[in-house]
């Protein structure tokens, strides 16, 4: 029986149902909790709320807001109120799964992969690709409310794909033994669960086809697989790397040991099953380690390197080389870097953490120089080797970090027309920072893959003078949350 409330005074029949926590009054409401406007309460494991989804959080889950604390929901869709179940409080973010979809986006779908739940390899097939570019676009216009002062920031429309799915020309997939069978796939999201993928829907047809042979291959031929915790076996992954343009296809076996049991039977029923295999490489890793490649690679069939064509640019591309990997929608990045970078020829470019030289490849024939460095020396090696491969002679690469190399050059005199910068996850060194702040660039291009990044380091570089003149999502992998942005700096007020 429903007795007076005494810290209130409502009478029994006179009001729903409630309780107080902290002298607030809540309504209970079948199963979950609502409080009152103004109200504060710590949610607690396993308690069920519901709340509205105001937008995606960077890594695709919906973002709510609970009584003023910030509540991230995989699966939820901005637009969408939601029953959730609390699964983790921390003191700034509470996490929960969701339960219930009280009322639904019309830009949900069902997700076309039948492991999409399971994989983590995506995290966005739920959502019409069209609200994909939209909540992307909102990520970077977010980042940039939150870390800078920005007023009418010049955000354009995310540059999206006409086909977005089996865009990816590479795929490196770890084996575990299972019983008699080999398994492949990918590991579940925050877990070492392999998950069998199969056909994967943003994989090119190609490496989806070649990746199956060679693990049935190895299942037939009985090769032993590397079993991690004992760190015994042979084969730890599988890797394939398709040229869209060129067609050419190479395979990169993984293994513990220097050789394997089997291996020319294997390469003959690759090689013989699949005549587009141009390279069969083995890359030894030996060490008891999570890392995917070792440093030792050698070919056993057929050529080093396949060829890949991004424009009227050609690649080649061994193992171990860093490339795009969707070559397609790189197109479309580096137009965008070109467009904002408006080269009339006569400029000095330096092309920072250049890895393979892409970007300034992409650029030289419009300037009249362009240096370009990266701390990996066999990215210069291949960045050299593909400038002389396309007949570019007015680029230089060098080896060493950006952080360092450029302050060092700008003190000795050099002044570039034009920086792009295209750092890690991370954003840029401060050295390079500071150095930016000292001597202002009149063109400084940031190829960001981070909007938090960017935009921590826009805020410094605005604040030093810069002027931010462009900014422009692109999406580089679709069905996920990731999103790329190419940003335009002038220096001066």
């Amino acid at each position: 029986m429903q007795r007076d409330c005494v810290q209130c005074e409502h009478k029994k029949g006179k009001k729903k149902a409630h309780f107080h926590i902290g002298g607030h009054m809540v309504e209970k409401k079948g199963f979950y909790i609502m409080a009152h406007e103004g109200t504060h309460i710590q949610l607690k494991p396993q308690q069920v709320i519901r709340l509205p989804i105001k937008r995606m959080g960077i890594n695709g889950e919906g973002v709510g807001f609970y009584q003023r604390q910030v509540v991230f929901v995989e699966g939820a869709i901005p637009g969408e109120h939601v029953l959730a179940r609390v699964q983790e409080v921390k003191r700034q973010f509470v996490r929960a799964s969701l339960l219930k979809i009280i009322k639904r986006s019309p830009a949900r779908i069902n997700p076309p992969c039948p492991v999409y739940d399971e994989c983590g390899g995506c995290q966005l097939q739920h959502m019409s690709y069209e609200k994909q570019l939209v909540e992307k676009r909102e990520l970077v216009k977010e980042a940039f409310s939150r870390y800078t002062r920005i007023r009418n920031l010049p955000l354009e429309e995310t540059v999206g794909m006409n086909a977005p799915w089996a865009y990816r020309n590479k795929a490196q997939l770890p084996l575990q033994k299972v019983g008699d069978r080999v398994a492949m796939g990918m590991y579940s999201a925050q877990s070492h669960r392999l998950v069998e993928i199969g056909d994967c829907g943003v994989q090119h047809e190609q490496v989806n086809k070649v990746l199956e042979l060679a693990r049935r291959e190895l299942e037939s031929l009985g090769v032993p697989i590397y079993h991690e915790k004992k760190h015994k076996g042979a084969i730890r992954h599988l890797v394939a790397r398709v040229g869209f343009t060129t067609g050419e296809l190479q395979v990169v076996v993984v293994s513990r040991t220097s050789d394997f049991p089997q291996q020319q039977a294997f390469i003959s029923r690759l090689i013989t099953q699949f005549p587009a295999i141009t390279s069969v490489v083995l890359n030894v890793n030996p060490i008891k380690t999570s890392r995917i490649f070792g440093t030792e690679s050698r070919v056993l069939w057929g050529k080093e390197k396949i060829e890949e064509k991004l424009g009227d640019l050609t690649f080649r591309l061994s193992a171990l080389s860093f490339f795009q990997l969707n070559p397609q929608q790189t197109v479309q990045l580096y137009r965008q870097v070109e467009r904002v970078a408006n080269l009339q020829g006569a400029e000095t470019v330096i092309d920072a953490y250049c890895g393979a030289g892409t970007i300034g490849l992409w650029l030289a024939a419009s300037a009249e120089r362009v240096i370009g460095m990266d701390t990996t020396k066999e990215a210069i090696v291949d960045a050299n080797e593909n400038a002389q491969h396309n007949g570019i002679t007015n680029v230089e690469y060098h080896v060493g970090a950006a952080e360092k190399l450029i302050p060092k050059w700008m003190k000795a005199g050099l002044q570039p027309d034009v920086i792009v910068v295209d750092p890690p996850r991370t954003g840029l060194g401060e050295p390079l920072r500071t150095a930016l702040v000292q001597s202002p660039i009149p063109r400084l291009i940031y190829v960001s893959c981070n909007p938090s990044t960017l935009a921590k380091d826009c805020a410094e570089l605005v604040r030093a003078g810069y002027r931010v003149k462009q900014v422009i999502p692109v999406d580089l992998f679709p069905q996920t949350a990731h999103v790329e942005a190419v940003c335009l700096l002038e220096a001066g007020r």
